[in-house]
């Protein structure tokens, strides 16, 4: 047997008393909320799991997780050119306002945070202007009087809501909102002019997503290795690696780059002509109701390309995968659409399920 080398010891060492002066900072609340972030993502790329962080420092799951994200975010601020104000000022709290920007682009970011720190938003309002500005980067021709500013993206989210919109005291508070974000003087003007003009624009209602649940276990098979046709070797057994199967939607690795899923024989699918999955979580779905966010996998037919207004989309947008809903046909290109969105099977007791006897009676 060997001994372990001393630079090897050394390392275990060092780790070991940062994940302890870590879990001390924690405990005692030392420093700001943007060090906790990064002291639990320490923690948990060390191999904590959060129950574990919950019960060693008192921050609940819920709480790492916003904070871990949000200092990711504030962390992009410098980068994305946000204001010294900004950063000063979110450095000190916040953490549940830039958690809100996590789904934007660095540049997008730091705007945003510049904005909500001029305007003093709280979290709810967060998530409005964050969802205001994605929506707003996707028009490759801006609206007419419009400017490219996150206060603007705003102003034309509530002008829009507003028009669409017959009662007057939710009109009255959209074009107070307006009037408040927009940053340009031709944007204002333009929702100035719904103090006068009360035509309604009918709102097209958005598609609902074409959510499934699996809910029996014949629905979630199990993939296994094919090892070949008699007559075989021993050695041919031995060659077929080991499945390990990765929850909540049994995916499987096999060696290389390639990874395959098992789905139940739902028409849709099979009438597929060239369907891929991709794994998300839920909150990167447009028009999304789920009130709490969870794994999902998004079944896409790339084949299907022709746009409509009954479905969702795959589309580019800076670089990236992004669902969307596209209520019009679109400039950009459509890769594929959405077929079908799987959520986990719920199990209750996944312990109980293992012993067949339970199950029985």
């Amino acid at each position: 047997m060997t001994d372990t080398p001393p630079n090897a010891q050394n390392a275990d060492q060092a780790a070991s008393e940062v994940v302890e002066e870590f879990l001390r900072k924690l405990r005692q609340k030392q420093g700001n909320w943007v060090e906790w972030g990064v002291a639990i993502a320490y923690l948990l790329k060390a191999g904590y799991n959060p129950q574990e962080i919950f019960e060693a420092t008192g921050f609940e799951p819920v709480q790492q997780n916003q904070v871990v994200v949000g200092s990711q975010v504030y962390n992009s601020l410098e980068k994305g050119g946000a204001s010294e104000a900004t950063r000063s000022y979110y450095a000190q709290r916040g953490s549940d306002i830039l958690y809100e920007l996590r789904l934007l682009t660095h540049e997008e970011r730091a705007a945003a945070a510049d904005l909500t720190f001029l305007h003093k938003v709280d979290a709810d309002e967060a998530r409005e202007v964050a969802k205001a500005i994605k929506d707003f980067s996707r028009f490759r021709t801006l609206p007419a009087g419009f400017e490219a500013h996150p206060g603007d993206a705003v102003a034309y989210q509530a002008w829009k809501l507003a028009r669409q919109n017959s009662d007057l005291q939710e009109r009255s508070r959209l074009i107070a909102k307006g009037l408040r974000f927009a940053h340009t003087q031709s944007a204002r003007q333009q929702i100035e002019q719904l103090l006068t003009d009360f035509t309604t624009i009918p709102k097209r209602p958005a598609p609902l997503l074409p959510f499934y649940r699996l809910d029996s276990e014949e629905e979630l098979p199990r993939i296994i290795p094919v090892v070949g046709e008699l007559p075989l070797t021993p050695q041919d057994l031995q060659a077929v690696p080991i499945v390990t199967e990765i929850e909540p939607f049994r995916l499987v690795k096999f060696n290389g780059e390639q990874a395959w899923i098992p789905l139940p024989g739902w028409q849709t699918l099979l009438s597929a002509e060239d369907p891929v999955a991709i794994l998300a979580s839920s909150d990167r779905l447009p028009n999304n109701t789920q009130p709490q966010p969870g794994k999902v996998l998004i079944v896409v037919d790339r084949a299907q390309r022709d746009w409509d207004a009954s479905s969702y989309f795959v589309v580019e947008h800076v670089g990236e995968l992004d669902i969307q809903w596209l209520e019009t046909e679109p400039e950009t290109p459509v890769l594929g659409r959405v077929i079908v969105i799987v959520r986990p099977k719920r199990i209750l007791d996944e312990e109980v399920t293992k012993d067949s006897w339970q199950i029985d009676e």
